[in-house]
């Protein structure tokens, strides 16, 4: 809050001049000898300040003075936080501060003397306000206040609760709660600040579905005494055009079930487009709906607190896990071998262990939901899982669509009904759907419904409403529009009536979808033409071609095409100070806008009539004002303007720098399908039937392997075949022929598989194809040694050394030698060969270079460590181990085997866990009691590698500890030292250990 009085008074120079020395001081003193004695000046001021937010240190009053002074600067400069600007300087107590002074007042009445010697004080927003009113005797009743009045008064309770003789306060506990509960349902309410209307029919169909029944958690058992499992109910899809109002469907439904008394239920809220979830993480998904649910069930918070923590380690694993695999798909040569087998583990252990989280959280609510009926036979009630936003995972063969699958049938397992209601696009096909979704399209408003929101949005006249709404027709998004151009058009009869005139009638339901985008590029623009600053009007329409519009952009792109004269920064910042003012426009960084994304979605897809001209003109400036600037952002904004004039994929490619796909994500719709197609190749997602049949067939060819590859990683190698059964022939390079093969040979058709990758090898050869021959030959050598072949694969080894040298690509030659080692490990020494070589490449390439590649060269020093002492020292020092759970399984089971066996070991490796878990490793929830516990807290302060290090000097005969660091090295890279005692085994030594099988 702000002490100052309405008007602020001009602040003297002196006082300025004290302020700043005060700051300075603050910056070069401690204020040692300032704590040691508090003066009663100093502790007044403290007192004054204890029950403010924040204040003007210029004008902080004390209890029956005058205004204040300044004195506060230099009593409180020590105390103090600097919240404000230099101009408007905002000072805050520091806690400890504020707890003291909270302590040291005399009692309920000096605490309101306090606040009531700032005049105004209980007119403005913070915890003053709740302050004041719980110490006058009027607290507010908490369920009638907003969430941020919510957090005010929590504050207010907390800091009286340490202010001596302060009673009648409200229970802290229950206050904390009340106000999660409302930030739990902010999200869901924001979408309903605007009266709801219509849907009556899709409000009771999601009614029924929730409701309908499904069985209980404890769901009985069958004449022979195993356990009944009802048959799953398929989840239900809500989809419809853009701007139809599925959100709001799905807010007004929760929020409906949970204000209804006899039919409340439990549910969780997804929403992927908030910034702490990943849709490509389905584990986040089952944190957020855990953190949910301990707000519902406070007996259990506890338990479903540590579940979310949980899922978010597991997160950072996947991420791990995911990022591996990555890079063993850039290259070549560890792509075929390495790179395809690490996807299907990884998607495999992902889903493992989201399946197992997911049933986890499912039995602490049967648990949570059993207590709260408190033992009554009634049913149970239903769970409503509300996914929004799931548009970018539903595209067909999509890894996330296929491990919801299993979080869904996992949960539903254990909770019977729980019910999965997404809002996204209409159903895809996936081969894990094992059931076919229930779905509700979302259509029009009806009549009524159409004209209740044209009122609530300001038409007021229901003949006016009644005739706009019937032009308009009942696209929720349409009948915004056109209130607000009947609202700047001014609401008489002759203005309405001449806008409703301007629209074209609606025609049959087979026009509807043009129809509707021609009304709403009519309304847009009429709502444009009443713009008053005709400079500014100039610039509105042709402006929406930019995704982001700053001073600079305007003086430089956009004036010209527009018919504009702007030459001086000053005109340009005039100009842009106007065009922020536009309600169409919302900010997209400091001294930058960007159009709301409704607005171009809408005017982008509309013929640009007259204006196009202009609007080609913006964009061939746009491509010049980047292509002259250094930046990923700058050339993410020059490959869309590129695309957008239609420019040939191909030589648009050759502009492309490697991390601009994330300025570019979403950008798709903004663009031709030949030009949607280059970037649905290069960012991955769904790619539309309009995309794939207009994309250029290279395109193309890298969307379908993407597809195919997620198929296989999934195991579903029938559906990857059907999928490469599409627009043949192939271009020679294509990545579609080393994944013909691949299919082939998981389908049991080996011979095929052998013959296609030789024809291919032929075709990559002749056509210069130097990448894609490397991955043909390595493919080629794994299925070789599958058919008994050691010779042929040996030859195609090597000839892929041969190759990537020629190449001149170190990293792929060591590719191709990490697979010679691999595939030939024991014929005819081969293996001693490829590891020496392996060896001397590591120890000759720039450690900058192998940096780059942390996965290859984790690969190749746990393939080799036993041949080549100092590689997985060297490994350490540049990559480090991987950060993943699997990575601390593996070290800890190797650390449990040698003290088992070796019991003289113990010391060293207690010794080597606790300096590296820190001199006090007490991170919340206490100290870890594990082996992988220790290793955790090692990881989190960045010291598990020098542990790994220091592992490697135990003098271990059994050579367990180096064998561990070796498979620690190489989790998750198929390699050899990786491949150790399966999860859970344990030998007798190891049962034996003083360690423990799990821990100490």
């Amino acid at each position: 809050m702000s002490t100052d009085p309405s008007e602020r008074r001009a602040v003297h120079p002196s006082a300025v001049r004290e302020l700043f020395a005060a700051r300075l001081r603050a910056e070069l003193h401690t204020g040692e000898d300032r704590r040691q004695e508090v003066s009663p000046a100093r502790r007044a001021y403290r007192e004054a300040a204890c029950l403010l937010g924040r204040f003007d240190p210029l004008r902080l009053r004390l209890p029956g003075g005058q205004q204040g002074a300044g004195g506060a600067v230099l009593e409180l400069v020590d105390d103090c936080t600097t919240l404000g600007t230099q101009d408007q300087p905002e000072w805050s107590l520091k806690a400890d501060v504020r707890d003291r002074a909270l302590r040291g007042l005399a009692g309920p009445e000096a605490a309101r003397r306090v606040l009531e010697c700032h005049p105004g004080l209980p007119a403005e927003p913070g915890p003053e306000r709740f302050c004041l009113a719980y110490l006058s005797g009027s607290p507010p009743a908490t369920d009638r206040l907003t969430t941020d009045e919510l957090a005010d008064a929590l504050q207010a309770v907390l800091w009286l609760s340490r202010v001596p003789g302060v009673t009648g306060l409200p229970d802290t506990a229950e206050l904390q709660h009340t106000l999660e509960r409302a930030r739990l349902l902010d999200p869901l309410e924001r979408l309903l600040r605007c009266p709801f209307q219509g849907r009556t029919r899709e409000l009771a169909e999601l009614r029924d579905y929730v409701a309908s029944p499904g069985g209980s958690a404890a769901a009985g058992t069958r004449p022979d005494g195993r356990a009944h499992h009802p048959a799953p109910v398929p989840p239900l899809v809500v989809h419809g055009p853009g701007g139809m109002g599925k959100s709001t469907l799905l807010a007004k439904f929760v929020l409906d079930g949970i204000h209804d008394p006899a039919g409340c239920f439990p549910f969780a809220y997804i929403d992927f487009e908030r910034p702490t979830l990943s849709i490509q993480e389905p584990v986040t998904l089952i944190a957020e709906s855990a953190r949910q649910l301990g707000i519902q069930f406070p007996a259990h918070r506890a338990e479903l607190d540590a579940l979310a923590l949980e899922c978010q380690q597991v997160a950072r694993s996947q991420r791990e896990g995911q990022e591996r695999v990555t890079q063993l798909h850039e290259l070549a040569t560890t792509r075929a071998v390495l790179g395809r087998r690490s996807s299907q583990e990884f998607q495999s252990l992902a889903a493992g262990r989201e399946t197992e989280l997911i049933r986890r959280l499912a039995d602490v609510l049967a648990r949570a939901v059993a207590e709260r009926k408190g033992g009554e036979s009634a049913q149970d009630p239903p769970f409503a899982w509300v996914v929004d936003s799931f548009e970018a995972a539903q595209y067909r063969g999509s890894p996330v669509v296929g491990r919801m699958v299993a979080i869904y049938l996992s949960f539903q397992s254990v909770y019977p009904r729980m019910r999965l209601i997404v809002s996204g696009r209409a159903p895809v096909d996936h081969p894990a759907k094992t059931m076919k979704s229930l779905d509700i399209e979302l259509g029009e408003l009806d009549a009524e419904a159409a004209v209740g929101l044209l009122a609530s949005c300001g038409v007021e006249d229901p003949e006016v409403a009644r005739a706009l709404a019937d032009r308009v027709g009942g696209h929720p998004l349409s009948l915004k529009l056109a209130a607000r151009a009947a609202t700047l058009a001014g609401l008489g009869a002759e203005r309405t009536g001449e806008l409703i005139r301007s629209l074209p009638e609606r025609r049959h339901q087979v026009f509807r979808r043009v129809d509707q985008m021609l009304v709403q590029g009519i309304l847009y623009d009429r709502i444009l033409s009443h713009i008053t600053d005709e400079d500014v009007r100039r610039l509105a329409h042709p402006g929406l071609v930019l995704r982001v519009i700053t001073p600079e952009i305007i003086k430089d792109v956009l004036a010209e095409p527009c018919g504009l004269r702007v030459t001086t920064p000053e005109a340009a910042r005039a100009l842009f100070d106007e065009f922020s003012r536009l309600d169409m426009v919302e900010p997209a960084r400091p001294d930058a806008v960007r159009y709301r994304s409704d607005v171009r979605a809408i005017m982008l897809r509309l013929p640009g009539g007259d204006r196009t001209a202009v609007m080609r003109a913006v964009e061939r400036r746009a491509v010049g004002h980047y292509a002259a600037r250094d930046g990923l952002e700058a050339r993410a904004e020059e490959i869309y303007h590129r695309l957008r004039l239609d420019e040939n994929p191909r030589s648009v490619e050759e502009r492309w720098l490697p991390g601009v796909e994330r300025f570019l994500i979403g950008a798709q719709q903004d663009m031709t399908p030949r030009a949607a197609g280059l970037l649905t190749a290069r960012l991955g997602g769904d790619a539309p039937d309009q995309v794939t049949a207009g994309a250029d067939q290279e395109d193309w060819e890298r969307i379908a392997a993407r597809e195919v590859e997620d198929l296989l990683a999934q195991g579903f190698a029938e559906a990857a075949f059907e999928r490469l059964g599409r627009r043949q022939p192939w271009t020679p390079c294509s990545p579609l022929h080393a994944l013909l093969a691949e299919t082939l040979n998981r389908l049991g058709r080996q011979e095929e598989a052998r013959r296609a990758v030789s024809d291919a090898i032929g075709t990559a050869e002749r056509a210069g194809c130097g990448e894609r021959r490397l991955e043909l030959l390595l493919l080629s050598a794994r299925l070789a040694e599958d058919a008994g072949d050691p010779g042929s694969a040996g030859r195609a080894l090597r000839t892929a050394e041969d190759v990537a040298v020629g190449l001149g690509q170190d990293l792929e030659a060591m590719g191709a030698l990490l697979a010679r080692a691999r595939l030939t490990a024991g014929v005819d020494g081969t293996d001693l060969e490829a590891g020496r070589q392996l060896a001397e490449r590591l120890r000759m390439l720039p450690d900058a270079v192998l940096a780059g590649r942390p996965v290859l060269v984790r690969a190749v020093a746990s393939q080799i460590y036993d041949r080549a002492p100092g590689a997985l020292d060297h490994a350490l020092e540049v990559v480090g181990l991987p950060a993943d759970d699997e990575t601390l399984d593996a070290l800890g089971a190797a650390m449990r085997r040698a003290t088992g066996r070796q019991p003289a070991l113990l010391g060293a490796v207690m010794e080597i866990l606790d300096e590296a878990a820190g001199p006090s490793r007490q991170p919340a929830g206490g100290a870890p009691t594990s082996i992988t516990g220790i290793l955790r807290l090692a990881r989190d302060r960045g010291t598990l590698d020098t542990l790994a290090r220091r592992l490697l000097a135990v003098p271990d005969k059994s050579g367990e500890l180096v064998a561990g660091v070796a498979a620690a090295m190489g989790v998750g890279s198929g390699t050899r030292a990786a491949t150790g005692p399966e999860p859970g085994s344990r030998t007798p030594e190891e049962r034996k250990s003083p360690m423990g099988p799990d821990g100490r």
